[in-house]
């Protein structure tokens, strides 16, 4: 799974010039990230209840995501995808694109989400005078052009969730 991830990283610049093939690239990681992440039990509410998605303001993917997790199953859980103007109470994500949006901006949408076993992840790297409380666990960043991303470790731990040394090998950058 690790090489797996680590392939997508080898895309020249040519292929990422397509807002498409960039957000295709970001939704397989959305997906293959599950398998690096260890969840408490109680972040699912049965024993073969789905692993779900969940996009969060905006939708950059449109039915890329959709079509990505189709068919797929991790650790004998399969994959669905939910959509959200705004967080809401009892959600049940495990993985969450917070992507913000005119009813919820994407920095409330992470503090509704903090403490929560959720796996946050956001777009594109801190700007200049972007606040970390901006970002997710995850954090997809263009580098190079290619898809790369940081993790959070710290905001992980916060949120009980363990991360593999695999994961944090492959990120760009890792705040402790």
């Amino acid at each position: 799974m690790a090489a797996a991830m680590a392939s997508v990283f080898c895309l020249s610049s040519n292929a990422l010039a397509q807002p498409s093939l960039e957000y295709a690239i970001k939704a397989a990681y959305l997906y293959k990230l599950a398998a690096f992440v260890n969840w408490p039990p109680s972040s699912f509410e049965t024993s073969s209840s789905p692993l779900r998605i969940c996009v969060i303001g905006e939708d950059p993917f449109k039915t890329v995501l959709d079509q990505a997790v189709t068919g797929v199953v991790i650790a004998g859980r399969p994959v669905q995808v939910s959509r959200y103007d705004a967080t809401q109470p009892n959600m049940g994500c495990q993985i969450a694109y917070v992507a913000g949006s005119p009813t919820q901006s994407r920095a409330d949408a992470l503090k509704a989400l903090r403490g929560e076993p959720v796996l946050t992840v956001t777009d594109q790297g801190r700007g200049p005078g972007e606040p970390a409380t901006d970002q997710g666990i995850v954090n997809f960043v263009l580098t190079d052009n290619r898809v790369r991303f940081d993790i959070d470790q710290r905001a992980a731990l916060e949120d009980h969730l363990a991360l593999s040394g695999k994961l944090l090998s492959l990120a760009l950058e890792v705040r402790r």
